[in-house]
């Protein structure tokens, strides 16, 4: 009898135990489903996940994260909540609607700066440059850029700097190429290009990646590396990257080597030009940006070299990048868009028919400002390039203090404000049934290029943070399109996957494989 009483007490206590289990597991379930239908029936963006947020659905779409969030875009209307990791402390809005970016970058700017939570994810890199700086910092640094980059004579020098290694260095180049016959990685190319090109014009050093050999250049390869992955810190939250970067572990170990790399070429030619400032006591025979304003703000007081540091490092994000991506694009979408390839080239034989007499046109030809202002077309064609697939697909700001945005949305302080600049372009609401064509026409009136609103074009920004450098930015691509398209046809290569690389504030392409042919059907005689 003892021995049945424990049996069934041991039976009892076990179904007890493990009924009781399956009740927890069952209620836990229970909740799960139901906080995910009053997720889904409060919140009309992409599924947000107890604990995890948004971020399950975003590794979901990580091939397509753009085009998800421009059809969750499209869906809610243009703007939805969403909700990091629990902890992570990312919650906000993710905004596509011209009128909330309008308020955000210009009625309501100093609600909406850059933040604490961009600013940290960069310091390392940037510390307190221009592209990474808010209030009074960022004022100040904005107006003496401003000051020297509008000024006739960089102007001039960036001119001349282009008109260089276009000539000297990247057609030479791509002769080469054609000759060789192979196939090579055109954004590869571009961004060496767009690497030689800012240096030289915004600081004054040509660091030589562009050469016929095309050499690996250790600080050009570092920079990439520490742009890629301080964007990385985007996608983690601050308890996991923070610890990383302690300890030095994973990714944050390499982060740290690159920018230290990155940093060295940066103050050497900081420490360099201040030398030679301090034994000429001027250097007004150098018209390079950091010349020009180490000599000017030096007479009103020294600046610390961690300041130029800063701002060279700044400058050379802003260049490489955003420039070589766009011009990747741009060549990929006239190979699937012939007939604007065939308008662009007929601009650019209209305009050059004055150069009479000329033998061998096609390798003299170096495009003058003149010039590069009458290519009304390739301006459109470049401006709808970039409507369609911007160098910043989106820009991310921080609520100082509790508002309303015009189309009603509430954003707490400390939210994220996102807002998408590639999603604005798929959006019939903002650019009618058309808007998913390459369509450079949109941008021409009675034969004139005609700029459209900033707000609704945010590609360069808007509002007080424009972008300083959009005039030398169009003046950089025309000359490098204009010169390329007058001599070869460039042909992609199909069995190349592009697709657009998920980074969280700059965008970057995959390469595109292409071979260079030259091109036999200029009409020479127009033109001689």
């Amino acid at each position: 009898m003892a021995m049945t009483r424990k049996l069934l007490f041991l039976v009892s206590d076990w179904f007890y135990a493990h009924i009781c289990l399956w009740d927890i597991a069952a209620a836990a379930s229970g909740l799960f489903i139901l906080s995910c239908i009053c997720q889904k029936l409060t919140n009309r963006g992409p599924m947000l996940w107890p604990v995890l947020g948004v971020l399950p659905s975003m590794f979901l779409h990580l091939n397509n994260m753009y085009d998800w969030a421009t059809e969750a875009l499209i869906k809610t209307g243009g703007t939805f909540y969403y909700r990091g990791v629990w902890m992570g402390g990312a919650h906000g809005i993710l905004t596509a609607d011209p009128s909330n970016i309008e308020y955000m970058v210009k009625t309501n700017f100093s609600n909406f700066p850059k933040g604490k939570n961009y600013r940290e994810r960069f310091q390392d890199l940037l510390g307190d440059g221009i592209f990474n700086a808010d209030s009074e910092t960022w004022k100040e640094q904005r107006q003496m850029a401003k000051s020297h980059m509008h000024s006739s004579r960089f102007m001039e020098h960036s001119l001349q700097t282009m008109q260089d290694l276009v000539q000297q260095k990247l057609l030479r180049l791509t002769e080469k190429l054609v000759k060789s016959g192979d196939r090579f990685d055109l954004q590869e190319v571009l961004l060496r290009f767009t690497l030689d090109s800012i240096c030289t014009a915004a600081l004054g050093v040509d660091p030589g990646c562009l050469a016929i050999d095309l050499p690996e250049v250790p600080f050009a390869k570092a920079f990439e590396e520490a742009t890629e992955l301080s964007l990385f810190r985007f996608l983690l939250p601050p308890f996991i990257w923070k610890p990383m970067k302690l300890f030095g572990l994973g990714y944050e170990r390499r982060l740290k080597i690159a920018i230290q790399i990155v940093q060295d070429f940066a103050d050497k030619i900081v420490s360099d030009r201040r030398n030679k400032l301090t034994r000429l006591g001027s250097l007004i025979d150098q018209s390079d940006l950091l010349s020009r304003l180490m000599d000017t703000e030096e007479k009103n007081g020294h600046l610390p070299d961690k300041y130029y540091r800063d701002f060279s490092v700044s400058f050379i994000l802003a260049g490489r990048d955003t420039t070589s991506v766009a011009l990747t694009w741009f060549f990929w979408l006239l190979h699937k868009n012939l007939e604007v390839e065939t308008k662009i080239r007929v601009e650019i034989n209209e305009i050059l028919s004055h150069k009479k007499g000329i033998i061998q046109l096609q390798d003299n030809v170096i495009f003058t400002a003149e010039e590069l202002k009458k290519m009304v077309y390739l301006h459109a064609a470049l401006s709808e390039s970039l409507r369609l697939y911007p160098s910043v697909p989106i820009e991310m700001k921080q609520v100082e203090e509790d508002d309303a945005f015009p189309d009603g949305t509430m954003v707490k302080k400390g939210a994220r404000v996102l807002y998408c600049t590639y999603s604005m372009a798929r959006m019939e609401s903002i650019w009618g049934k058309d808007c998913l064509e390459f369509k450079p026409e949109r941008w021409i009136k009675d034969g004139q290029f005609v700029s459209e609103n900033q707000f609704k074009y945010a590609v360069f920004n808007a509002g007080p943070r424009l972008c300083l450098g959009k005039k030398f930015a169009y003046m950089q691509m025309k000359m490098v399109a204009a010169s390329i398209l007058l001599r070869y046809s460039v042909k992609v290569d199909e069995d190349h996957n592009v697709v657009p690389k998920v980074t969280t504030t700059l965008y970057v392409k995959n390469g595109l494989m292409v071979t260079l042919k030259p091109r036999l059907d200029l009409d020479r005689e127009a033109l001689m």
